[in-house]
């Protein structure tokens, strides 16, 4: 139903406090795994995707993120943070819409009554990696898992 795009993505855990070190070093722990699990030598770039509700300070990322990196097999890696839309799907009309950070209601009917579909991810989404003795860089999709919803991840 949630599509964000047709790659694979793996959601990253929610913390009760939302503390951005603490987000990359989990970001770093998925990376490694990924990065031991095909033979690769160093990680170049991460993609995550942070919806607008996710809690995250995405500036305090980016800087947690040059801290946390050093000393491992990423610490030369780009971080590109991409955002996603909020989407919420109406309870009264069934009508499945954008929605803002302080609009949560329907863009058809105008009612609060909503479900939110989009907006509150943390996803690890690309992870560039380069090869062992062959040279080669690897894109991969970060995992073969489909999105969830960050607020079932605890």
């Amino acid at each position: 139903m949630r599509s964000l795009a047709t790659i694979f993505q793996a959601p990253l855990a929610k913390y009760p406090a939302m503390h951005e070190l603490a987000i990359c070093q989990d970001v770093l722990l998925q990376v490694r795994r990924i990065a031991d699990e095909r033979g690769a030598i160093r990680v170049d770039r991460i993609v995550v995707i942070i919806g607008p509700l996710a809690g995250v300070e995405i500036p305090l990322l980016e800087r947690a993120f040059s801290i946390a990196r050093g000393g491992t097999i990423a610490a030369n890696a780009v971080l590109d943070v991409e955002t996603s839309d909020i989407v919420v799907q109406c309870r009264s009309c069934g009508v499945t819409a954008n929605a803002s950070v302080g609009k949560l209601i329907c863009g058809n009917c105008g009612d609060w009554r909503v479900d939110l579909q989009q907006g509150d991810e943390m996803l690890l989404k690309t992870v560039e990696l380069f090869g062992n003795a062959d040279g080669q860089l690897l894109t991969e999709p970060a995992a073969t898992t489909s999105t969830a919803r960050s607020s079932e991840h605890v």
